[in-house]
């Protein structure tokens, strides 16, 4: 299933902004760590419907790639 483009984009804007406030970063230093992610990359893609997970979900996904 693929999701619509604009929503995914909400989506996308979601995620960055609790990841940054999770680890206490920047929105620069959040979206670089979204866009280098395989969560991102896999939303993108549609794989497993990840664009239905959760926001904090995603974000526990795209910390556990970066340890």
């Amino acid at each position: 299933m693929n999701a619509d483009p604009d929503i995914l984009q909400l989506k996308y804007a979601d995620v960055i902004a609790l990841l940054a406030r999770t680890e206490g970063i920047s929105l620069d230093t959040a979206l670089g760590m979204f866009y280098k992610s395989k969560t991102y990359q896999l939303m993108r893609k549609g794989v497993s419907d990840m664009h239905c997970m959760s926001c904090a979900y995603l974000v526990e996904s795209i910390l556990v790639e970066s340890t």
